[in-house]
Order: C-alpha cells, then sequence, then structure tokens
C-alpha cells in the first residue's frame, strides 16, 4: 500500500477533504495527517518516506532540498489551485509528479463570471439601491441580455473553458484572444480566436490571464477606453492584467460596468467614491471559493494520483511540465 502524508492543517483538512474522500483515502493508502504545526522540520519528517504529499492553502514551499537523496516522494498532490509557490519546477524534472485542482476550482470561478454577467447585465444592483432607497421600477435602469451577445474572452484558461460551456445554452458569439490557442483546439470549444483589440470590442469581456510577464498590463488605458459604452468587463484572473486606475475612471463616469475579483494590489484601498458605485460588483478575490468546491478539491486530486500511480495516467489535474512558463 503506497504511503501518502497530508500536509496542511486539520482546520485545512476539514475544508478540503469530505468524508467521502476521507473513506478513499484511509481505503488506498497509509495515511499521515499533520497536526497545526508545519515547520520545515515537520514537512520534511512528513515527507520522508511519503509516496505521496497531499497539499493546500497554507502549506509551505515544499524545497527540492527534500527530493536531494532521490527518495523523496512520486508525487505531490495540491488541493488547491496554482502550485508555483508551492514547489520548484526542477522537481518536475526529476520524474515527480504534480497535480492541482486548479481545473475544478475553474468550475466555480466559470460560475462566478456568469452570475457577475447576468447580474451586471440586468442592471440588479443599480434596481436594488433605487428600491431600497424608496423608489419602484426605474425605466432608466432598464438592463439587456446576454442571449446572442458577443463575449469577449482574453485567455484560453481552464477558469476560460468552464465559462465557455456555462455560456453554451445563451447562443453567445465567444471569441478569445489567447496566442497559444490553435484553431483546431478553438474549433473544439466552439469559439473564434481573434486578435486582443477585438475581442475588447465585445459588449462583454472575462479576463482569464495568468500572471506572467507578457499579461501584466495587457489591457491598457487605450483599450479600455476603446470599448464600446455599457460593455461589462469581468476580471477574475489577475489584478495586474488591467489598468485599474483606467477601467475605474470609466465606471465611475458610467460608462462602463465592472466586476472585479482580483485587484492590484491586494486588498485595495479605495476611496469612496468607487464604494458607492453601483455599476461596479466588488468581490474580495472569492471567484473559486464555495463549499461544494471546496470540499471536493482533495477528493479531486486523490482520484488522480490513484489513476496515475496504477496506470500512468495523466488525469485533469496533471501539471504539465511543458506549460510551466506560462501556467497560472
Amino acid at each position: 500500500m503506497s504511503t501518502l502524508a497530508v500536509v496542511m492543517t486539520p482546520d485545512r483538512a476539514d475544508d478540503v477533504c469530505s468524508p467521502q474522500t476521507r473513506e478513499l483515502l484511509n481505503q488506498r493508502f497509509d495515511v499521515s495527517w499533520a497536526g497545526s504545526d508545519l515547520s520545515p522540520e515537520v514537512v520534511a519528517e512528513l515527507a520522508a518516506g511519503s509516496d505521496v504529499l497531499l497539499t493546500s492553502w497554507g502549506t509551505p514551499h515544499l524545497d527540492k532540498a527534500l527530493w536531494a537523496d532521490g527518495n523523496g516522494p512520486k508525487v505531490v498532490a495540491h488541493a488547491a489551485g496554482s502550485v508555483k509557490k508551492l514547489v520548484d519546477p526542477a522537481i518536475l524534472g526529476q520524474g515527480v509528479a504534480v497535480f492541482s485542482a486548479g481545473t475544478r476550482i475553474a468550475w466555480s470561478v466559470g460560475e462566478y463570471c456568469l452570475a457577475s454577467m447576468l447580474t451586471l447585465a440586468r442592471r440588479l444592483p443599480q434596481v436594488d439601491q433605487a428600491l431600497r432607497a424608496g423608489g419602484w421600477k426605474q425605466p432608466q435602469l432598464r438592463g439587456g441580455e446576454l442571449a446572442g451577445q458577443q463575449v469577449g474572452i482574453l485567455g484560453a484558461s481552464s477558469t476560460a473553458r468552464a465559462l465557455i460551456t456555462l455560456l453554451k445554452p445563451f447562443g453567445c458569439d465567444v471569441v478569445v484572444y489567447d496566442p497559444y490557442l490553435t484553431s483546431e483546439r478553438a474549433q473544439q470549444l466552439g469559439v473564434r480566436v481573434v486578435e486582443l483589440e477585438e475581442a475588447l470590442h465585445s459588449r462583454f469581456v472575462s479576463i482569464h490571464v495568468p500572471d506572467v510577464p507578457e499579461t501584466r498590463g495587457l489591457v491598457t488605458r487605450k483599450l479600455i477606453e476603446q470599448l464600446p459604452d455599457g460593455a461589462i468587463v469581468v476580471n477574475s484572473s489577475r489584478g495586474p492584467a488591467v489598468d485599474q486606475p483606467a477601467l475605474l475612471e470609466h465606471c465611475l463616469d458610467g460608462r462602463l460596468f465592472a466586476a472585479l475579483d482580483v485587484y492590484d494590489p491586494e486588498p485595495p484601498k479605495f476611496g469612496p467614491d468607487v464604494l458607492a458605485a453601483s455599476n461596479l460588483l466588488l468581490t474580495p478575490h472569492i471567484a473559486g471559493d464555495t463549499v461544494e468546491g471546496h470540499l471536493a478539491l482533495a477528493g479531486y486530486v486523490v482520484e488522480d494520483v490513484i489513476r496515475w500511480l496504477e496506470d500512468g495516467v495523466r488525469g485533469p489535474g496533471f501539471v504539465d511540465p511543458a506549460v510551466w512558463a506560462i501556467a497560472a
């Protein structure tokens, strides 16, 4: 039986491990559970002799020294999103398989993006505000529909693909800007590949790029100025991808609508004008944070690990070393 160390605090384990996942772990592995102390010494002790490390938010960086003697864990399974701050890419070249639950989190993010688009398209925050102030029907706040509209997506990441799936019943014309998206893959997704400027001519724009040098400042002030009046911008990826002051300026003058879940910096410090703007939907980096989604994370990567150990199958959570440089 393979050995597995759960390198996360008990509170985090309660957050990402469902009862069904705990049962699966006990059936398939000889399991060691960490306590609240995740010091380097404790992590090294847990890793010694373990075939698999199950990690999550709060797990400290796994130093490549854990694999220095050639006998480190064979697999790292991260019950969270990005692994870039968790592991050194050097271990990938040593044959260590790394899995991430980012593709499961992506579905939660996709739902957030869809909900944000519909909420802002129907002007629900503004109508809600007007009603609370004693008003009733507001003809000037009549909203629009998502169905049949052009939706511009920046980045064909897993969160973008989740949103694309959720948009299918709406019959939208989905256009995607991503230098790495092939025409064949675009056809499979049912989208059109376009240049950045065309994607930003859409009524709805959703941003799904990783935080890499090529994407910082991607959506410039000039591009924001070219967005159509009444456009809705959703950013659930990374704050530095957008010229945040420029976007806020155009929202404050009423020309644009935006749902922001990420900022530059985080947490943001906004003035009363931004905080009072009803055409801005502001959330604290929780697009991927749902009750059901979190409880599914450990099980999602553990199932991948089992298939990998038994048959060498790369499941959906496999972190491909070939795309490390452009991954989130």
